[in-house]
């Protein structure tokens, strides 16, 4: 059956059902009562059914218009839900926010503004992914996350990336181990260290492989793990040192271990914030990323000078 009506013309069906009357029905409706009559005509012969037996004394519905009214009053009634559903979201009162973060970025960057955001917008939920650079990046790409913050992405034509924050790799240790007072190391001071590393797979071995392509004397891989937080749980065990990002063992960590600068080479990457490239976010994952952007982004950066895109 082709459908030939539209909303109002059910809404005109309830009305007259409701007050059993097509002149109480079509000033509710600010209708004429012609006007009305078309309508209900309308929905009838649409519809192949009659849905109220009319007398000059009184309207009243037919079995079928009673069946057909318990079901139009549930569907408006779901259409309505659907419409507040959506006002809600754009009042920023309900919905849902993805981001995806490398591990450390959730640690150092995201509470502070989760929990205004929290605090602003309580119903809306947020949830967080915390994966490798490239877990970060997929999951952005494909739309399965609004946005990101990640080291990996400034090349990639489909991402606009802002930069947040530049880090340095430092060499993990117990705060007992004789190389711990120093206050930088060069790689060829760590050639007879055990060393401890990410696994290729990792984005962070990416970097540091390529800045000690080059590079003559570096320790000897003697253990792989896949993660950050393994490779120092290792550390903190005693078992040797390891490469990792600087944010990974600042001051003030709960375990015995420290992190001194490596030079020659100095290797860094860069953190940003990444969306994907006209991509429109809705307006709850437009907010937070709004309010990451301007708790994080360094108000005398020019994203233009390393080649990449302000959002």
């Amino acid at each position: 059956m082709r459908i030939n009506y539209d909303i109002l013309d059910l809404q005109a069906f309830v009305a007259v059902a409701e007050r059993a009357s097509f002149r109480q029905a079509a000033a509710d409706l600010f209708l004429s009562q012609s006007a009305l009559s078309r309508r209900i005509d309308k929905l009838e012969e649409s519809l192949g059914v009659k849905l109220f037996e009319r007398t000059t004394r009184r309207v009243q519905l037919t079995n079928v218009g009673e069946t057909f009214l318990v079901n139009v009053r549930t569907a408006l009634g779901g259409l309505e839900d659907a419409v507040l559903g959506i006002a809600d979201l754009a009042a920023h009162r309900t919905g849902t926010v993805t981001c995806a973060c490398v591990p450390s970025a959730v640690w150092h960057f995201l509470p502070e503004v989760l929990k205004r955001f929290s605090e602003r917008y309580p119903r809306i939920r947020v949830r967080v992914h915390d994966e490798s650079a490239q877990d970060v990046l997929n999951l952005v790409l494909s739309g399965e996350a609004d946005f990101g913050i990640n080291f990996a992405g400034a090349e990639n034509p489909e991402i606009v990336f802002a930069p947040i924050h530049v880090e340095n790799y430092v060499l993990a240790m117990r705060r007992d181990h004789p190389l711990a007072g120093r206050a930088v190391l060069n790689w060829k001071d760590t050639v007879d260290e055990r060393y401890i590393s990410v696994a290729k797979s990792s984005g962070n071995r990416s970097v540091i492989d390529a800045a000690l392509a080059g590079v003559e004397k570096h320790p000897v891989i003697l253990c792989e793990v896949n993660h950050v937080a393994g490779v120092l749980a290792l550390v903190e065990a005693g078992l040797g040192v390891a490469a990792v990002p600087g944010l990974s063992v600042l001051p003030g960590r709960p375990d015995g271990i420290v992190g001194v600068p490596l030079a020659n080479p100095e290797i860094k990457r860069t953190l940003g914030l990444i969306s994907k490239r006209d991509h429109s976010m809705a307006p709850a994952a437009r907010t937070l990323f709004d309010m990451l952007t301007e708790a994080l982004l360094p108000a005398a950066t020019d994203a233009s000078a390393i080649g990449v895109a302000a959002p």
